[in-house]
């Protein structure tokens, strides 16, 4: 894989470890439960695709992380309950997926906001309370940063921390563009740009965080509840597996010191790995703000016609 300027510092990968040297780990959280946005008559199939590919894998455990307004009504619940049965983590994604570092955000509502999700997560077995900030923005000032910390330690909650940041979501934000002007499109076209862009974003943070913490850690990456996961969440699954990656379950991963980490940094937020690098003052030539955008990958997708 042909590496970027940016990620030319880091270009350890997993073939190139030595023998001694440990494989990097990888935990799925997918983030929204939108499964109203994932086209077809039948919601049931698109879920259950999801779950299976999960299951195929050795029966990974992953994070859902929920939002509220997704599961407010019994076809939602109906849903949810799958993921439940099946050992899932389901974490708080807010209820309806604010920002926190919009100025009309005050800590006030969204506190608010995630404890409306509470109400109509907690009955589900799987529930812990971990939160996933929309859009991975953890306050874009320091009180305002600073009151969630303290708000989340009052409710007893710790954040869902990304550590390998991607931009699944602008994939499939083309693909439903694509498939709007041609209902016909092979969605495999999608397949290898989608796996190359996850391998090298993965790539890229592991090698951050060996940089930065002298040690690889048990990621945990982000992902969607969209169709191009529908479509090839096992795909990418097996291709963690095929380049040296050990699949580990999201509580497993949660469980590292790591996650217990709040960098000083101000706006808050972005991969966990990203934002220790910045706290870290060493690696300023070598982050972009933000972390993943659609900004980055628009030309690539431009080019293949996608």
């Amino acid at each position: 894989m042909k590496l970027t300027r940016r990620e030319f510092a880091f270009s350890t990968t997993a073939a190139t470890l030595g023998a001694t040297t440990p494989a990097p780990r990888v935990a799925i959280t997918m983030d929204d439960f939108r499964w109203r946005g994932i086209p077809g008559g039948d919601p049931k199939k698109p879920n259950r695709a999801l779950l299976d590919a999960l299951a195929k894998h050795s029966n990974l455990k992953a994070a859902l992380f929920v939002c509220g307004i997704n599961v407010d009504q019994p076809a939602g619940r109906q849903l949810l309950q799958s993921w439940s049965d099946a050992g899932h983590i389901i974490g708080n994604h807010t209820y309806s997926h604010p920002s926190y570092n919009s100025p009309k955000v005050t800590a006030a509502s969204f506190g608010a906001d995630l404890l409306h999700a509470e109400e109509i997560l907690k009955g589900f077995p799987s529930f812990q309370k971990i939160l996933r900030f929309p859009f991975l923005k953890e306050g874009d000032t320091a009180p305002k940063r600073d009151a969630m910390r303290a708000f989340l330690a009052a409710h007893g909650y710790r954040t869902g921390h990304v550590t390998i940041d991607a931009s699944d979501w602008y994939f499939d934000q083309r693909l439903h563009a694509r498939l709007e002007k041609d209902p016909v499109f092979d969605t495999h076209r999608y397949r290898e740009p989608y796996l190359e862009h996850m391998l090298d974003r993965a790539t890229y943070y592991d090698n951050l965080a060996r940089a930065v913490l002298n040690r690889t850690i048990p990621h945990t990456i982000l992902v969607h509840y969209n169709l191009l996961n529908v479509l090839f969440l096992d795909d990418l699954l097996t291709m963690f597996e095929r380049n040296g990656w050990q699949l580990v379950s999201a509580e497993t991963a949660f469980k590292d010191e790591v996650f217990k980490r709040q960098p000083n940094i101000v706006p808050a937020g972005e991969s966990l790995i990203w934002a220790l690098a910045k706290e870290s003052g060493r690696f300023e030539a070598k982050l972009r703000y933000p972390g993943e955008s659609d900004e980055y990958e628009k030309a690539k997708l431009d080019r293949l016609g996608l």
